[in-house]
């Protein structure tokens, strides 16, 4: 009995000695489940690293830029490259078989605002456009740049530049900051009731008897003039001659003589020549004989 005890404990031993040698495998230390992880697919981005278009949208063609107005694709046969407009000027999209720059004036640029860097010169903010005078009180003048060389010009009286429409408009259609009917005119419409006011009343001008102001609905003023040798009449609030308006009988004297003036009022009339019924008939002899006279002659040969 003592024996069979000390085989066992001596296997026991023997047991444990082997078990110790096997390597164990590491737990992990944190026994939580792992989260599971989404993998987004790859996005598919149209334009390379440095913002530019890598595809064309089709073979051949001009393609505006999806930011920056003024900057479009050429493609042809799948081959894409990047241009730019002249500076002030941006890409005409409206047909991808034509490759033109406009004015931005023409272009709905909302959607893709952004342009390049400006490159400005004397009195042109851009190179190429119209733009407003730099003094912001000086309404009527605005510069035409045609690659940075400026030219200046002058709105017809009574308007003032429109730098959203790069043309001349009424100053209540331009609304720029100093630029107003007020401020352009040194004239405010009078109040009135408004049942005046719906007729738009005129009124004179009183520095210059040629010209006169219409109150669109009584308030805003809009500047006009009359013909020349003609000026406002503020009784009949209509264009009248000198002779009439007793205020400015004298208006033209350093202007226009006399006979200058008779002229414009009773213009001479030409009597228009009349041209006689019946157109004469042709002096010149026909080039060849017509068939009834080759019948004639060949009439007589037989006789």
């Amino acid at each position: 009995m003592a024996a069979a005890v000390v085989k066992l404990l001596v296997f026991s031993l023997l047991f444990g000695l082997v078990v110790s040698q096997i390597p164990r495998r590491e737990r992990p230390k944190n026994r939580e489940k792992p989260t599971q992880r989404t993998t987004k697919p790859p996005v598919i981005d149209d334009e390379d690293d440095d913002g530019t278009a890598s595809e064309c949208p089709e073979p051949s063609g001009f393609f505006a830029d999806a930011d920056q107005c003024d900057k479009y694709y050429a493609c042809t046969d799948g081959a894409i490259e990047e241009r730019l407009c002249p500076d002030g000027m941006v890409f005409n999209d409206y047909d991808i078989n034509v490759e033109k720059c406009d004015l931005p004036y023409n272009i709905d640029c909302s959607k893709r605002s952004k342009l390049q860097t400006p490159i400005p010169s004397n009195n042109c903010p851009r190179q190429n456009g119209y733009f407003g005078h730099a003094d912001a009180h000086i309404c009527d003048k605005f510069f035409y740049c045609v690659g940075g060389h400026d030219n200046m010009y002058t709105c017809p009286a009574g308007l003032v530049f429109n730098p959203k429409t790069g043309i001349c408009t009424w100053a209540d259609e331009a609304g720029r900051t100093g630029c107003s009917s007020e401020e352009v005119f040194q004239f405010s419409c009078p109040k009135v009731n408004e049942s005046i006011a719906v007729t738009h009343p005129r009124y004179s001008d009183p520095e210059d008897c040629q010209y006169f102001y219409v109150c669109i609905n009584g308030d805003t003023a809009r500047r006009n003039g009359c013909k020349l040798g003609q000026v406002f009449n503020e009784a009949t609030k209509s264009c009248d001659w000198p002779r009439n308006v007793p205020e400015c009988s004298d208006f033209y004297k350093d202007r226009l003589t006399d006979e200058q003036l008779e002229e414009l009022e009773n213009p001479k009339t030409t009597t228009p020549r009349i041209k006689k019924k019946g157109t004469p008939a042709s002096r010149r002899r026909p080039s060849r004989p017509t068939a009834r006279r080759v019948v004639e002659e060949e009439e007589e040969e037989e006789e």
